[in-house]
């Protein structure tokens, strides 16, 4: 390394004019050593840090962070309360306006016609003050959302669901007194007259008529005392809820209302909390206590209209909370995860599991028996995080290899059950906001530069460079499904290119395979299919989902055959072939176009399309919730993206053959055409995303989506590709996630999103910064492991003798046989 004295030239005696020009060349000399030591500082910072911080080191700390965080919540739940029904009922925040969030469970919006099927030939009985009657309202307008408030003040109000034999019932009872006493008393006697759910309530009235007296308070607390004793033995055949006092406005309250302070609402809800919390039965009170309410009308009720009854918005929580604790039970929706019970496993997760233990158990005996044959070891990659590919073929794996992989394997779905169906760890709705989406798109995108390295090789779409546009383009899809940014169109629009891209390197990819190739043969193809399926399978048993609930996998699955078929038909046409007779283009190019007929057939004859898919076995594995119709919105979504990358491979591939293009460190083309291509590039970028950022409705611009999103991606292409120097460079950290592209996709559904993607998973509550950062180390360190299994066992699942591989595929066909029409004889569902 150059020292200062060096570079830096004696400094002669300084005389008028000549001073400058030596003070810029001394400027210029610090600036290239500083240069030189930043460009040094940055390769050894890199280096220690990947040195010390390997992906085996990595994989121990995230088992470790695992093992610790049940530990943690199987505590929390046994110590501090782990009833996610007391959580809904009494703890909660505020995502952003008009959204809560309970503690450590899901909230499910209901809507009519779910509302109506829970609370079907049900009697639910508002009992209160006029505050109790805004919380009837609200819970009659998610019945019955045309419902208007025009009951008369101070009366009993009625409602009633003729369809589905439902009642909701208000009853004027202001006072916590002998009437309502006497009520509660008639129900517990008479079972004909007894409602189904109860809501009661009542304060307010006390402190006003009383001025807020300490004498009020004690009768209060004596008529309460007297009250829960019929309360709690109508709580055996009923659902019976007492509503926590809401704070007012005080500065808003009318001049009758003053004496209702929040000093003294705080004293009514202690005596209650109290009272019903009593332990002097011999079990504890079955009634619940409904305070969710009181905690969102904290935030809220400064915009109360008088001081005294909550907002809209805030009354809402309160009435959907009910339904939750309600309904949540009996409709078991996926996004409403309070309340719920954990279902028995049925007979395939059953299997699964013996299947693991099994290969435990056999791991472990050839163990002891000393059973060593083992791969030659790969050794890691300092610089990259990847593992090496040694100068000779790796041993292929022994039984106690392959039985290992088995073992690591059920671990990790251990994990994804407990994360996603077992009641240990909790879970969130997501929120989405500009901050929650873009932040953690900048923090990926200095770390991706930071990465940056010397590609081998300056062609174009090198493999460095599509696993890094692999990697890149999957880190930007899960922040999107983390944030919830589907909301938000424009961003929804660019998600979709991207998965249009991931389809159309599918195309790019497996046309290239072929036509430099030539390999047709049934080990080539088992190869792909079981790499592409191998997570999804496990999971569908294990998780207990149909496949089409992963839809990318069926969907890059069909393609794969579509081109295989495309390809490998007669004539079959390769570039070996092309170099004796260009005629033979022509004969890839009516391929292509024939391919494209088809996909046009498909596309418009709904119908047709439909009548095949649901022919069974296809019916087991392109329809979800009974119906084919997600499997058609995807397929058609991106119908254009595969053929495009089967057309560009094609371009590319016979440009490159006549050395028409540049690949080396200088431009693609000549200078005047790149330069063009280059600003219709961005411009296309530009003029795309004024488009998206102009959609009124998703269903609007999907329509357009197959047909213009071929010129986002080409446009990405030439930009990324036309420069030298962009192609002699790539993100060594986006390509290591390209790597595990598909495995990131998949793991997503269960152990970094929760609730089949519904929700948020939770490790670490109440900071939900350090829990996305844990819950994303440990999801990204399951996905590497994972595609390190799946590589593993596709070695010892697929032979390369052709008599074998026949073998066992026809085992396979009957094994999936067996399994179909079991699944089909009785339907997959919990706790069947």
């Amino acid at each position: 390394m150059e020292t200062e004295e060096e570079v830096v030239p004696h400094e002669p005696k300084r005389t008028g004019g000549a001073a400058l020009p030596l003070m810029l060349d001394y400027t210029a000399a610090c600036c290239h050593g500083g240069a030189k030591m930043a460009v040094l500082a940055y390769s050894l910072g890199k280096r220690e840090i990947n040195q010390h911080f390997t992906i085996k080191n990595a994989k121990l700390i995230s088992l470790a962070a695992v093992l610790l965080l049940l530990c943690f919540h199987t505590a929390l739940r046994h110590y501090g309360g782990g009833d996610s029904c007391e959580w809904l009922l009494s703890r909660g925040r505020y995502l952003g306006d008009n959204v809560w969030q309970p503690y450590g469970c899901m909230m499910h919006k209901y809507k009519s016609i779910e509302a109506k099927t829970c609370l079907s030939k049900k009697r639910v009985v508002f009992a209160g003050d006029s505050r109790i009657r805004q919380l009837f309202y609200s819970f009659v307008k998610i019945i019955d959302p045309e419902r208007t408030e025009d009951g008369n003040k101070h009366e009993d109000i009625f409602f009633q669901d003729e369809k589905s034999s439902l009642n909701v019932d208000f009853l004027w009872y202001p006072e916590a007194n002998n009437s309502m006493k006497e009520r509660l008393m008639s129900w517990t006697h008479e079972a004909s007259a007894r409602p189904d759910v109860v809501i009661l309530g009542a304060a307010t009235w006390s402190i006003k008529l009383h001025s807020g007296s300490s004498e009020a308070l004690q009768q209060y607390k004596v008529n309460l005392t007297a009250i829960a004793v019929h309360l709690d033995r109508l709580a055996e055949h009923a659902e019976v809820y007492w509503v926590l006092q809401d704070p007012v406005n005080e500065d808003m309250l009318s001049d009758n209302r003053k004496m209702i302070t929040n000093q003294q609402l705080d004293l009514y809800n202690e005596v209650a909390l109290e009272v019903l919390n009593s332990r002097k039965y011999s079990r504890r009170s079955r009634v619940k206590l409904l305070a969710a309410a009181r905690q969102a009308a904290l935030e809220t009720i400064i915009n109360s209209d008088d001081g005294l009854h909550l907002p809209e918005s805030t009354r809402n929580v309160g009435a959907m909370v009910l339904m939750n604790s309600l309904c949540n039970k009996q409709l078991r929706p996926i996004d409403g995860s309070c309340c719920q019970t954990i279902p028995p496993p049925n007979l395939f997760q059953k299997l699964s599991a013996c299947l693991f233990l099994g290969a435990a158990v056999i791991f472990v005996v050839l163990h002891v028996l000393g059973y060593n044959r083992h791969r030659r070891p790969v050794p890691p990659d300092v610089e990259s995080l990847e593992e090496k590919k040694p100068a000779a073929a790796a041993a292929p794996l022994g039984p106690k290899d392959s039985f290992q992989a088995l073992c690591r394997m059920g671990v990790i779905m251990l994990y994804f059950y407990l994360c996603d169906r077992a009641d240990v760890f909790m879970k969130e709705q997501k929120f989405y906001t500009h901050s929650t989406f873009f932040i953690p798109l900048i923090y990926i995108l200095v770390l991706g530069v930071f990465y940056s390295e010397n590609s081998k090789e300056a062609k174009l779409l090198n493999r460095e460079q599509t696993d890094e546009w692999k990697g890149w383009m999957q880190l930007v899809i899960l922040i999107y499904h983390i944030s919830g940014a589907s909301a938000f169109v424009p961003v929804y629009m660019h998600v979709r290119v991207l998965v249009a891209a991931y389809l159309f390197q599918t195309g790019y990819g497996h046309f290239s395979f072929f036509w430099l190739k030539g390999d047709f043969g049934l080990y080539r193809v088992c190869q792909v299919l079981f790499r592409l399926n191998f997570l999804v399978v496990v999971l569908c048993v294990v998780m207990d989902r149909p496949y089409q609930f992963y839809y990318f996998v069926p969907l890059v699955t069909v393609w794969f055959v579509i081109i295989y078929a495309t390809m490998a038909m007669w004539p079959q046409i390769l570039q070996k072939r092309t170099n004796s007779s260009s005629i033979w283009h022509l004969g890839v190019l009516v391929k292509l176009l024939g391919l494209l007929l088809f996909i046009c057939f498909f596309a418009f004859s709904q119908g047709f399309f439909e009548r095949v898919f649901s022919v069974w076995p296809f019916s087991k594995l392109f329809e979800l919730d009974g119906s084919i119709h997600e499997w058609w919105f995807r397929w058609k979504l991106d119908r254009f993206a595969v053929i495009h990358g089967m057309m560009f491979a094609f371009i590319y591939l016979v440009l490159q053959k006549r050395q028409v293009l540049s690949e080396g460190r200088e431009a693609l083309f000549p200078a005047k055409i790149s330069n063009l291509l280059l600003f219709l590039s961005v411009v296309s970028f530009i003029t795309y995303s004024i488009w998206a950022s102009n959609c009124k409705t998703k269903t609007e611009c999907n329509e357009m989506h197959p047909y213009i999103s071929v010129v986002q991606i080409l446009a990405f292409i030439l930009i990324r590709n036309i420069p030298g120097y962009a192609r002699s460079v790539y993100s060594s950290f986006f390509s290591w996630f390209g790597k595990i592209s598909l495995e990131l996709f998949i793991c997503q559904y269960h152990i970094w999103l929760a609730a089949d993607t519904k929700g948020i998973l939770v490790l670490i509550p109440g900071s939900p910064t350090l829990n996305i950062l844990v819950s994303t180390f440990i999801f990204v360190c399951v996905a590497h492991e994972v595609s390190l299994i799946t590589n593993d066992l596709a070695q010892v699942v697929i032979p390369k003798d052709s008599m074998a591989l026949l073998r066992r595929l026809g085992a396979v066909a009957v094994f999936s046989l067996i399994l179909l029409l079991l699944s089909s004889g009785n339907r997959l569902t919990p706790g069947t």
